[in-house]
């Protein structure tokens, strides 16, 4: 056998072992990892703010609730699709190369996800024991509970069974279709809670008219301490010198009303138009009120749609006049 020959047979023997570590593959296998985790979180968190929609709790104030579940939307959206199709290709090349799945970035990376579902697993189940046994027993915490521990056994058993096979198991299929399922269930439903991109845009309008009002509430109490008289329209709150401007509704662009229904008795209307109705929806836990500077004694700004006027008495022991300087 001469030199040529020896090299060709070395080749050929050795080739399996070359395929298996191609950056293809590599990539692959890290790309499909990486979205399933992703993928897995995302919907456990809407999972999650299913539950804060459906079982309210009074201790548990749900700041945030439609920004967590708007990004659990938009990572399933992209991320959970890219899953399915890196996993499709990967079934692809197992089909032609059968060595692929034998790789050892493809075991590394399944062993590790099987070690991090046992411990999210056994955390999840200590985590509710011990709860339990401190008196937490509601189904909000419950639930919350059962959907990491169903994720988690799920993906837990699919590679398990996966990794055992020398050929791609026929769960993979069922597998695949059942997390579509769930997957789209749970983001046409999400639609029905956060509303629309339209609706979304609609309650930032309005919140931002509440962030006004109540600042030119502040402006008008602050003109009161001062000057020991109520502004008659809000034009007199403006000052160049620290640059204070009324602020205008940012959508229609006209001005807030002002009107003073008795100087004597410092009460004063503030009036905008709404979009919508924010009266008991997880759009108002969702936007919380932000602190103003008389925050503590500041009045609901909870609204019907349409033009809504708050009235407003000041209190002159709260906020008495300042003596002249």
């Amino acid at each position: 056998m001469n030199i040529k020959q020896f090299i060709i047979k070395y080749i050929l023997k050795n080739m399996d072992h070359l395929k298996r570590n191609l950056p293809r593959d590599v990539f692959l296998h890290l790309l499909a990892v990486v979205t399933l985790y992703w993928s897995a979180i995302s919907f456990i968190t809407l999972c999650w703010q299913y539950v804060n929609a459906w079982f309210t709790d009074a201790l548990n104030y749900n700041y945030g609730f439609n920004g967590n579940m708007r990004f659990a939307m938009a990572s399933l959206f992209i991320v959970f699709p890219v899953f399915i199709i890196v996993s499709w290709l990967l079934n692809r090349i197992y089909a032609s190369e059968s060595q692929v799945r034998e790789s050892k970035i493809r075991k590394w990376l399944i062993y590790f996800t099987l070690f991090l579902t046992a411990l999210v697993i056994i955390g999840d189940l200590i985590f509710v024991l011990n709860t339990f046994l401190g008196g937490e027993t509601t189904v909000r915490f419950m639930l919350k509970a059962l959907s990491v521990l169903i994720v988690a056994v799920t993906v837990f058993w699919y590679y398990l069974d996966d990794v055992r096979k020398n050929t791609p198991s026929a769960l993979g299929k069922y597998f695949a279709i059942g997390s579509c399922i769930l997957v789209i269930a749970g983001l046409v439903g999400a639609f029905f809670i956060v509303g629309s991109p339209m609706t979304a845009r609609q309650v930032q309008f309005d919140q931002q008219r509440i962030y006004d009002l109540q600042n030119i509430q502040s402006q008008v109490v602050n003109y009161w301490q001062r000057k020991g008289a109520m502004p008659n329209s809000l034009t007199d709150l403006q000052d160049s010198i620290s640059g204070y401007i009324v602020p205008t509704d940012t959508q229609t662009k006209h001005s807030y009303e002002y009107i003073v229904k008795d100087s004597k008795a410092l009460t004063f209307d503030l009036c905008a138009v709404f979009n919508l109705d924010n009266r008991g929806t997880l759009e108002t836990q969702a936007f919380p009120k932000s602190p103003v500077q008389y925050s503590e004694y500041t009045p609901s700004f909870d609204h019907a749609a349409g033009r809504v006027c708050f009235e407003r008495t000041i209190d002159k022991q709260l906020y008495p006049t300042l003596p002249a300087k």
